[in-house]
């Protein structure tokens, strides 16, 4: 995305012995059409992570932690295609509600072609989460659009308390 390439180009290639992590929370949008999993707008948890010698068992083993500590521990990872990675990786979360998997995030590791011309050598793990349908799994939910957008319930958030939402981050 272009937060990932900005932090390629402006940090990454100016600083190629130093190890970096990178992380933002963007707004996305897609011309998608509103159901229970899918959003027009959404919050992207957007990261990159540099260094020596990483693997796609490295990206792998992140993206399990990660959601691990938010309390979502019933995902896998899938073989799947982007233009800037390979390999490429779909995170996909089993809802309950909806007895399915669904996908909850992108990765991969940025293609060699695409980082030569920053002069970069090392990999570099990359990767895009949807935040409200990880919320949604967490919470249990069988419409995302409960917690976003203009169906948003706001009976349900005064309802819920807190500590079920950020149990899993705070531990």
């Amino acid at each position: 995305t272009a937060i990932s390439f900005r932090y390629i180009y402006n940090i990454i290639s100016k600083n190629k012995d130093k190890p970096a992590r990178y992380f933002s929370i963007d707004k996305v949008f897609r011309n998608e059409t509103l159901d229970s999993t899918h959003l027009a707008e959404f919050r992207q948890v957007e990261g990159l992570i540099y260094d020596d010698d990483l693997t796609a068992k490295d990206l792998i083993k992140y993206l399990k932690e990660f959601y691990a500590r938010i309390g979502i521990n019933n995902i896998r990872v899938k073989p799947t295609y982007n233009p800037y990675t390979e390999p490429s990786f779909e995170i996909q979360g089993f809802f309950d509600k909806l007895n399915r998997w669904v996908e909850i995030g992108n990765s991969g590791i940025f293609r060699p072609e695409v980082l030569s011309s920053f002069g970069i050598k090392k990999n570099v793990l990359g990767f895009g989460l949807a935040l409200e349908r990880s919320i949604a799994l967490r919470l249990n939910l069988d419409d995302i659009r409960v917690i976003y957008g203009p169906f948003a319930d706001l009976d349900f958030f005064r309802n819920i308390s807190e500590r079920t939402i950020y149990e899993g981050i705070i531990n």
